[in-house]
């Protein structure tokens, strides 16, 4: 745990009591801070009084008054489409609100020999680009610390030590409230729509994204070019076009020029600096890296421990080993030449595209609480499905967006995995990629990943 001292004797006050939330309680009082926890939820409560901490309501009249800052959980909004009560109290009373990333660089400021931090965000894959950054630099010998939006609450990490890195996944809500950020390399992956209503449209998705770099003033920027906002992010953070400072990435396009580049085409990895390739490595063999998406990603982490001072041939090798992450084209299991792959993650639009895209042929099992505009924007990537097998609440409203595929409604995941399995071919992959949010079914989109690999797995071994 870090112990955040920034507030000794101060009342200070923590909304949201999940696992950040807890984690920035235990950190503000060893720090010497006076925690005023609350949770609207009766649940939420009851962890925080377990873990030691009596709960303040903060929602009462005048209950901000007095303290120094209010640090609030990332699933609670503070400006779209409306604060927060105890929110908007405090920015009627002045009281500054922020949140767990900054207090974890306002400790890091006060060491002398601080980690190296390394920020991914984006709009998709910035969990494989974190977790594969952890991974070549484990494999490399080298003490990394994962945590953030990716499963850890950063303040319960212990730091790492010498040459050690921390390496933080960061959503468009921890970037846009996060009132300080300090990382040595950040990552910038790519954008497409996603959670406009707490951003008030794509400009305001895409300022909470930019202010890691703009306000974070990273050492080297990693940016991927593939959409407009990268190129354009990358523009305003080079000096030119041979600044070694901002590395362009790129997935199936040769990037031209001067500076430092890398990009992935026809399943080859490339560097290129000063208009001279330097490194080339084959990702096709890679298990755990299918697909154009894929390997993008890897060409973002590839850049990023790159500019930690890894060498080509050490990051080779730590690709080889990566297995991916579970629920993002995670490989389940085989039976008779179909493959089973789990990409429950895929819980919008454009990263069930990329996810249609990395295999050649594919049952495909959808469906959950659809977002606006359903899966309309899907129709192009529908030449590599065999069949749709749709599940959960949108399940005829997605069938009726399907054009000629052909589909089947199982409304259950035991159905869609049984009638996939039963009806697939060898040399096709029973792909998980729902294009929906889970509620409808599942708590999280972890648990309906386990409940598919579950069901997958009593196939195999029967």
């Amino acid at each position: 745990m870090i112990a955040v001292t920034a507030y000794e004797g101060q009342r200070v006050g923590v909304l949201g009591l999940g696992r950040s939330g807890l984690a920035t309680c235990a950190a503000l009082k060893a720090g010497g801070a006076e925690v005023c926890a609350w949770d609207d939820s009766p649940e939420g409560r009851a962890k925080a009084e377990a873990a030691g901490f009596v709960p303040v309501d903060l929602t009462r009249a005048g209950a901000v008054e007095g303290l120094a800052v209010l640090i609030t959980s990332p699933g609670i909004p503070h400006l779209y489409p409306a604060p927060h009560p105890v929110i908007a109290a405090c920015l009627a009373a002045a009281v500054p609100v922020d949140n767990d990333i900054s207090l974890f660089f306002q400790a890091l400021a006060g060491m002398d020999e601080p980690p190296k931090v390394v920020c991914v965000t984006g709009s998709n894959g910035k969990s494989t680009t974190t977790a594969l950054i952890a991974h070549l630099l484990a494999e490399a010998d080298r003490d990394a610390r994962m945590a953030g939006n990716i499963g850890t609450g950063v303040l319960s990490i212990d730091l790492p030590g010498e040459e050690g890195v921390v390496v933080l996944e960061l959503s468009s809500y921890q970037t846009d409230l996060a009132r300080r950020l300090a990382p040595d390399v950040a990552v910038f992956t790519n954008l497409s729509p996603d959670h406009l209503d707490r951003h008030g449209g794509i400009g305001g998705y895409f300022a909470a994204k930019r202010r890691l770099f703009t306000e974070g003033a990273p050492a080297r920027a990693v940016i991927g070019v593939d959409e407009v906002e990268g190129r354009y992010l990358a523009m305003q953070l080079a000096e030119g076009a041979e600044d070694l400072r901002v590395v362009r990435v790129s997935s199936g396009q040769k990037l031209q020029g001067p500076g430092w580049s890398v990009f992935a085409r026809k399943g080859f990895l490339a560097e290129w600096r000063g208009g001279r390739q330097v490194a080339s490595i084959d990702l096709r063999p890679i298990a755990g890296l299918p697909g154009a998406h894929n390997h993008q990603n890897a060409c973002a982490a590839y850049a990023a421990v790159r500019a930690l001072g890894l060498a080509p041939r050490q990051i080779e090798a730590g690709l080889a080993s990566f297995q991916g992450l579970p629920h993002r084209s995670q490989l389940i299991g085989e039976r008779n030449g179909v493959r089973f792959v789990n990409d429950s993650k895929a819980t919008n639009v454009d990263s069930a595209a990329k996810a249609l895209q990395a295999f050649p042929k594919i049952r495909w099992i959808a469906g959950g609480l659809g977002k606006d505009g359903g899966i309309a924007a899907l129709v192009p990537f529908l030449g590599s499905v065999s069949k749709a097998y749709m599940i959960g609440h949108s399940a005829r409203d997605f069938a009726l967006q399907l054009g000629t595929t052909p589909h089947e409604i199982c409304e259950t995941m035991e159905r869609a995995v049984a009638r996939a399995a039963e009806e697939a071919e060898p040399g096709e992959v029973v792909l998980l990629a729902p294009a929906a949010a889970s509620f409808d079914q599942y708590p999280n989109f972890e648990k309906r990943g386990e409940h598919f690999a579950a069901l997958v797995q009593n196939l195999l071994g029967a």
